[in-house]
């Protein structure tokens, strides 16, 4: 009885075996006369490109307190002529500051007769400043520890990365990737006996950006800007007329 196992576990491979290979070649069949029989064949075609980043946005933002308004707007000055110190002294120069903010602090008490109130107590003035350039070196190795030191409460944003030349490597990409189509449809009408005879239509599919080594897809297309390197990936659906 143990002996007649291993048989038995042989035969049902070989039939699962043989299955197999008989719905392969019924699936090629078909595919073939498929093919043979039409008029037209749709493929997409795909193309990627590694980029670096040449244009990068570095901002960061500063705060200054005080109980009064005169106080925390002197603070403020000093802390912004601080600021444009190291911004110069690092060479950079196209810098631009937006409108202080002003926080009024409020803190609640209880007067003697059992009343609650609310009293200000200081105020809170906030600015930032940003840059947009072309250095992405240097903006990328911009260290602000210096300004904490001096005693400049201030916070670095994470840095936008762009590729300022996306609309033309996007022409230019679809138009490769349009070649890819052409390639990958010459094979599948070849398998047919078949030949292209002309490009019917195409359409354009999602274009992306993402970060390089990163593998992620959207509806409505990524456009990565947090990293420096990125991947574009371009896709076209064609169809082309067979003959």
């Amino acid at each position: 009885m143990n002996e007649s196992r291993p048989q038995l576990f042989g035969m049902l491979a070989g039939l699962f075996l043989a299955a197999g290979l008989v719905l392969s070649a019924m699936l090629g069949t078909s595919a073939w006369v498929k093919i043979k029989n039409s008029q037209f064949v749709t493929v997409k075609g795909s193309v990627q490109k590694n980029i670096d980043s040449d244009l990068v946005v570095w901002s960061g933002s500063f705060q200054a307190e005080a109980e009064t308004l005169l106080d925390a707007q002197h603070k403020s000055q000093s802390n912004r002529a601080l600021v444009e110190k190291f911004l110069l002294g690092s060479g950079v120069t196209n810098f631009s500051f937006a409108p202080i903010a002003i926080e009024e602090l409020r803190a609640t008490h209880k007067a003697a007769d059992g009343f609650v109130e609310q009293r200000t107590t200081g105020f809170r003035l906030s600015q930032s400043v940003s840059v947009e350039s072309a250095d992405v070196d240097r903006l990328d190795k911009l260290d602000s520890t210096s300004l904490v030191e001096q005693g400049v409460i201030f916070t670095v944003a994470p840095s936008q990365f762009i590729y300022s030349k996306a609309g033309e490597t996007k022409i230019e990409m679809l138009a490769d990737a349009t070649k890819d189509a052409r390639a990958r449809a010459e094979q599948i009408a070849l398998q047919g006996g078949r030949s292209l005879a002309r490009l019917e239509s195409a359409d354009q599919g999602i274009f992306q950006i993402t970060p390089q080594h990163e593998v992620r897809a959207s509806w409505g297309g990524e456009n990565d800007t947090t990293t420096r390197r990125k991947t574009i990936t371009a896709v076209v659906t064609a169809t082309f007329l067979l003959k």
